[in-house]
């Protein structure tokens, strides 16, 4: 898995910078740039945390929400013999390629441990 940390539900993901000797990270999901850094892990951890409580109160205080919206809609770059290839499986399925892709999306996260499991 990719460096991340979690908490309240919120994902951060996480670098380090050789050259400045900090760690770093930015709150995803969400609509505005929340960033926070330290040069160690244990106080990254902690200034994530911060950044999540002072975040959310914000939020609170402007009465706006802290998620990033999402329409549900995104485009997908594929090679065109895989969009070939799926287009082919959905006719033969009797259903359109968008609720091909849809199954396939709800599969992997169902079964994101083994579909990903390459990636660690």
């Amino acid at each position: 898995m990719k460096d991340y940390l979690s908490y309240k539900n919120y994902l951060a993901s996480v670098h380090f910078s050789n050259e400045d000797k900090v760690f770093f990270g930015k709150l995803e999901g969400v609509s505005d740039l929340v960033s926070f850094e330290a040069d160690n892990v244990k106080d990254l951890e902690e200034n994530f945390r911060e950044a999540v409580e002072d975040y959310l109160l914000t939020c609170k205080e402007l009465g706006k929400e802290p998620e990033k919206s999402y329409k549900g809609v995104f485009n997908v770059r594929v090679p065109k013999e895989t969009h070939r290839s799926l287009t082919r499986l959905a006719v033969q399925y009797g259903i359109n390629l968008n609720e091909l892709v849809k199954k396939s999306l709800d599969f992997t996260l169902e079964n994101k441990d083994k579909v990903l499991k390459h990636h660690e």
